[in-house]
C-alpha cells in the first residue's frame, strides 16, 4: 500500500532525526525552560518580525488550538470559522468542550472574509447570545487553498473593526509559503494576526507545533493554561530542538517545497485526465473528484481519504504529499489513474 493518506505517517527528516540522536544523553532542563527552545523561540521572533511575542512549544495541533482559545477567549465568548474549519469538524468538539461555541460559516473555498465575518459577529446582538470574540483561519486552508496578503490584510481590518482577535492554525503553514500562489512572508503573518502557529508535525518533525502571541493583551496565563489542559511537555527539549533544526538553512521552506511539487504533479495529471477538484489548492493536499469506479480500482494499491459523500456516481477524495513522498510513488499513481479512468 502507498499512502497519499496524510503528511505525518513518516516519521522525522534526516536531519531533525540526527539532531535527536546527538543530543539523546545530554541532560536539558524541563518545561521548555532549556537553550534550545530558548533558541527555536529567537528564530521564530526574529523570522516573523515579532521581537516581544511569546513562543510556546505544544505536541500537535489540537491541543495548541484547544489551549490557545481557552486561553485567549472569556467564559461567554466564542469563535468565527469556515464551516470546514478544523475546529469545527476535526477537533472532536474540543472548543466546545472547554465551554467555548465555534459559530461556523459556509466558505467554498475554506476562506473566511470580511463580510463572512461580519455577517457572523452582526448577528449576534446581545447579552442573550454569546459573543464572537476570535477569527479562527487557517493557511494553507482544509481544501488546500491560501490566504493572499490583501485578504488577510482585509481580515484584519475587519477584526479590528469589530474588536475581534486574529488567530491563524498554521499546520501546514510551511505548505501556504512555499506555493507558487502564495505572496505572504512570516513577517506578514506576524504583523496581521494576534496570534499564529508554526506547525512542525506536517512538515518533517516527530511532533511540535509553536504558538506565537503577538498581542500582549493575550499573553497572560497562557502557560497556566498549557500546564492545566496537560500541553506542558516535561521533555520541552525535544520540541525546541527540532525546531531549531527545521529553521535553520532553509530546510522549513525545502521540505515543504518537495511536498507541494509532488503534490502539484499529482493534480496535473489528474486535471489532464479531465477530472475536476473541490477547489484549486496550489499546496500538498489535492481533491479530485472521480468516478466511483476509478475510487474502487485505486483502493487496493493507494491510500486516500473519501471527501463528503458520493453524488452522481462521483466521489470527491483527498490526496496529501509530503517532505517523504517518492516521485516513483508519484509516478505510479499517475500510471494507475490513467488505467483506472480507462
Amino acid at each position: 500500500m502507498i499512502c497519499f493518506n496524510n503528511d505525518y505517517s513518516e516519521g522525522a527528516c534526516p536531519e531533525i532525526l540526527a539532531a535527536l540522536a546527538d543530543e539523546n544523553l545530554r541532560q536539558n532542563p524541563g518545561y521548555g525552560m532549556d537553550g534550545h527552545c530558548a533558541a527555536a523561540a529567537a528564530r521564530i521572533r526574529a523570522l516573523a518580525g515579532c521581537p516581544g511575542a511569546d513562543v510556546h512549544f505544544l505536541v500537535g495541533g489540537t491541543p495548541a488550538n484547544l489551549i490557545s482559545l481557552t486561553a485567549f477567549l472569556r467564559p461567554h465568548q466564542a469563535a468565527i470559522a469556515a464551516e470546514s474549519g478544523h475546529i469545527a469538524v476535526h477537533e472532536a468538539g474540543s472548543i466546545e468542550a472547554a465551554g467555548h461555541k465555534v459559530c461556523t460559516v459556509p466558505a467554498p473555498d475554506g476562506k473566511l472574509t470580511p463580510d463572512l465575518v461580519r455577517q457572523v459577529a452582526l448577528a449576534h446582538t446581545d447579552e442573550h447570545m454569546v459573543q464572537p470574540r476570535l477569527v479562527f483561519i487557517s493557511d494553507s486552508t482544509e481544501v488546500g487553498t491560501v490566504y493572499k496578503k490583501a485578504e488577510l490584510a482585509a481580515l484584519r481590518q475587519v477584526c479590528d473593526e469589530l474588536g475581534l482577535y486574529l488567530y491563524l492554525d498554521g499546520a501546514r503553514l510551511a505548505s501556504a509559503l512555499a506555493c507558487a500562489e502564495n505572496d505572504l512572508t512570516l513577517e506578514d503573518i506576524g504583523s496581521l494576526t494576534d496570534a499564529f502557529y508554526l506547525g512542525g508535525t506536517k512538515n518533517g518533525m516527530l511532533m511540535g507545533e509553536a504558538v506565537v502571541v503577538n498581542n500582549p493583551a493575550l499573553k497572560d496565563g497562557y502557560r497556566h493554561i498549557m500546564k492545566q489542559r496537560g500541553g506542558m511537555l516535561a521533555k520541552g527539549w525535544l520540541l525546541g530542538l527540532q525546531f531549531e533544526t527545521l529553521l535553520r538553512d532553509g530546510l522549513y521552506f525545502k521540505l515543504a517545497g518537495h511536498a507541494n511539487a509532488m503534490a502539484q504533479k499529482l493534480a496535473a495529471a489528474f486535471a489532464a485526465a479531465g477530472c475536476g477538484f473541490v477547489a484549486p489548492s496550489p499546496t500538498n493536499q489535492i481533491f479530485p473528484i472521480l468516478p466511483l469506479a476509478a475510487v474502487e480500482k485505486l483502493s487496493p494499491r493507494y491510500g486516500f481519504e473519501l471527501w463528503g459523500t458520493p453524488e452522481d456516481g462521483m466521489q470527491a477524495v483527498r490526496f496529501v504529499c509530503s517532505w517523504a513522498t517518492r516521485e516513483e510513488d508519484v509516478e505510479a499513481l499517475i500510471a494507475d489513474l490513467k488505467t483506472a479512468l480507462a
